[in-house]
């Protein structure tokens, strides 16, 4: 008894082959960009990826299966739903290639609950070879947590950066990992005694409205300036033990306007915020640079609190710096953001 048929290929245009799989009952319709009729044998590689939600699979495969068409023709493989399971076939390399872009996609969907049409273009550039692969190495840290691992291209490209040079700039929208990753990568040097203290930094800029004068201390007052950086320090160390560190001064937090005169060996310095910096303020935070010391200077320059007539530290950074040996560069972008998936929604709604 022949197999019963299921066809879906021919509404992107492309001719249809059809490519029975030792396991199933039915062939899968593959399009074959040659235009060449082919039945291919059941004994083809196969691969399975398990989706455990429905609509995490149609959030895959994009409106009217808009990505699979593009996997498809771009690496040309068999795919087909069936159940909670994607189901790849094709020659060997080329089903390992696919296998690697579903993942993906599968984690994009269930970390944001969409996939936008360029987070797929750049997955096949690197599948094809046209774009250098970024290498997702874990960050470790030691504990409570263990270890960190970029989420996006975007992201592990920020990563590699630091690791390559001693100062990295970083532009990118909020949620996009820009203060986590470089905190986590402070802690991981100085727990493997590459550097001896990490030095967070942050512009005293409030965002819009005056919070007027605080009362206590240097410490209190520039306390709430410096709580996102403390909030990821803590998501690395438990509370004791980073307290003894700020304690022993391993581990300082101070305004920018505390950075001048200062040189900074042996240390990771991480300036947060780094758009409400002005020109003259990064210059002076860039020559703090001692020997042995790496710096990582990131921000929104989207969300620049300064006067009117200020330029952006940062922004004229960005461009100075450009091209400079032992500098990187890396901007993030709307699809490297990790929080809630609307925060990459309520971005992109507000740079159109």
């Amino acid at each position: 008894m022949r197999p019963k048929r299921s066809l879906s290929g021919p509404a992107d245009g492309l001719p249809v082959t059809l490519r029975y799989s030792k396991d199933e009952a039915f062939p899968i319709p593959f399009p074959d960009t040659a235009g060449r009729s082919n039945l291919l044998r059941p004994s083809m590689p196969r691969s399975t990826i398990a989706v455990v939600d429905t609509k995490r699979l149609g959030a895959i495969f994009g409106p009217r299966d808009c990505h699979l068409r593009r996997i498809r023709e771009a690496l040309s493989v068999g795919v087909s739903a069936r159940g909670d399971a994607i189901h790849i076939e094709g020659d060997d390399e080329a089903v390992a290639r696919a296998t690697e872009v579903f993942e993906e996609l599968e984690r994009l969907a269930r970390d944001k609950g969409g996939i936008e049409p360029d987070e797929l273009s750049r997955l096949l550039a690197i599948a094809t070879g046209n774009e250098p692969a970024p290498r997702h190495e874990p960050i470790e840290v030691q504990r409570p947590r263990g270890q960190f691992v970029p989420r996006s291209a975007g992201q592990a490209a920020y990563v590699q950066a630091i690791r390559e040079h001693d100062i990295v700039l970083c532009a990118g929208p909020a949620g996009s990992g820009k203060t986590f990753l470089a905190v986590a990568l402070a802690v991981s040097a100085l727990r493997s005694e590459q550097v001896r203290k990490i030095v967070l930094v942050r512009p005293a800029v409030e965002a819009g409205e005056s919070l007027g004068y605080l009362p206590g201390d240097l410490q209190a007052k520039i306390n709430p300036y410096l709580r996102p950086l403390m909030d990821a320090m803590r998501e690395m160390m438990d509370y004791e033990y980073l307290k003894r560190l700020t304690e022993q001064d391993i581990v300082e937090m101070i305004p920018l306007a505390y950075m001048r005169g200062r040189t900074l060996n042996n240390a990771f310095i991480i300036l947060d915020e780094a758009q409400n910096t002005t020109v003259a303020q990064m210059k002076m935070f860039l020559t703090r640079l001692g020997i042995g010391s790496k710096m990582v200077i990131s921000g929104d320059t989207t969300q620049v609190d300064l006067p009117p007539d200020r330029v952006s530290g940062l922004v004229d950074a960005m461009t100075r710096l450009e091209g400079i040996a032992g500098f990187g560069q890396v901007r993030l972008g709307a699809t490297d953001i990790v929080r809630h998936p609307l925060v990459q929604r309520i971005v992109e709604a507000y740079d159109r």
